[in-house]
């Protein structure tokens, strides 16, 4: 039996790279997935990752290369970004198959250097953008297809995450929403006027961004970290309808059948129930067996970074402090 042929048909090894929020997330999707068997976790906080592992029932390890010395398909990397580049490359030059957490580095040329090692390679590499495998986001996708899109509207606003430290509301929100701009228009984005303010924390913590993509499109994403209370809101106008999207709550609503006198029809559009993340990793699992290319490319996700950078880079901002400095002069 050839080693194509034996991976489409055994449970694929997959172990995770940090424990953290997001990353205990994937160990738990992955060892209740068909097709998966959770070989291990890794992360250098030793009562964290052996509490996963306890929990999970697999092994626990203090980094990549001991994850990878259990013989493991494919690895999903939920450590800190600046790490990113690091561990994937790693990963790929063992022969392992690599979903790296949004963004996929931390800088535009990382990313290049991760693409360029999975290619030479011939692993499948996937960035997690999970918000496109939300129920209410893939509802949107389907009503706007083969629709002229005028714009789009993004809010994704709450309270100041404790657990944030090394980026803003641009790389940590933001981020999903440039994909969302890019993947609901099937086009680049090639206008950015970013604003920024750094109200509270050092970093920026505000932002209002507005985008032209190459079909047209206008779009704005409105994201900080001063709202009590968390929000993920989408509208979408096109030239036949209107599409309402809250993606937290998972309604989406259409507006259609424009009249002259101002009249229009409305529906409640029905929307999925499958958890976003199992989802994900579902289609990366798919990705890997059928040698296809993933639903997320490595290419996608260093061009939502790169508008990212380029939001924080072409804005001046003054932070908290500086601010407060020149108020006491």
């Amino acid at each position: 039996m050839t080693q194509v042929s034996t991976i489409e048909t055994r449970p694929l090894r997959v172990g995770v790279v940090g424990v953290g929020v997001m990353g205990s997330n994937h160990a738990r999707v992955l060892a209740g997935l068909p097709g998966a068997e959770l070989a291990g976790v890794a992360d250098p906080d030793a009562k964290q990752s052996d509490f996963v592992a306890r929990t999970l029932h697999c092994a626990a390890v203090p980094d990549v290369e001991g994850l990878l010395d259990l013989g493991v398909d494919a690895i999903t990397i939920a450590a800190p970004t600046h790490l990113h580049r690091e561990v994937a490359l790693a990963a790929i030059a063992r022969g392992v198959h690599v979903l790296v957490e949004k963004p996929i580095a931390s800088t535009v040329e990382e990313g290049h250097e991760i693409i360029d090692a999975a290619r030479s390679k011939g692993v499948t590499l996937m960035v997690g953008h999970v918000e496109r495998f939300n129920p209410a986001v893939e509802a949107i996708k389907d009503a706007i297809r083969g629709e002229d899109i005028l714009s789009i509207a993004i809010t994704r606003v709450g309270p100041f995450p404790p657990r944030m430290s090394n980026v803003g509301v641009v790389i940590d929100l933001a981020v999903h929403d440039i994909d969302l701009i890019r993947w609901f228009t099937d086009s680049d984005i090639i206008e950015v006027q970013p604003q920024l303010s750094s109200a509270v924390a050092e970093r920026e913590d505000i932002a209002l961004l507005q985008f032209r993509t190459a079909s047209g499109v206008l779009a704005h994403i409105n994201t900080n970290w001063l709202t009590p209370f968390k929000a993920r809101n989408v509208t979408v106008a096109t030239r036949r309808k209107y599409v309402m999207g809250d993606l937290l709550t998972r309604q989406v609503t259409e507006c259609f059948g424009f009249q002259p006198d101002g009249s229009y029809s409305m529906r409640h559009l029905s929307v999925g129930h499958a958890e976003p993340l199992r989802s994900e990793l579902l289609a990366f699992l798919q990705a890997i067996r059928t040698g296809a290319s993933p639903s997320v490319t490595g290419e996608q996700g260093v061009a939502s970074l790169e508008v990212a950078i380029q939001c924080l880079t072409s804005s001046s901002h003054q932070p908290a402090a500086a601010r407060r400095a020149n108020v006491a002069v």
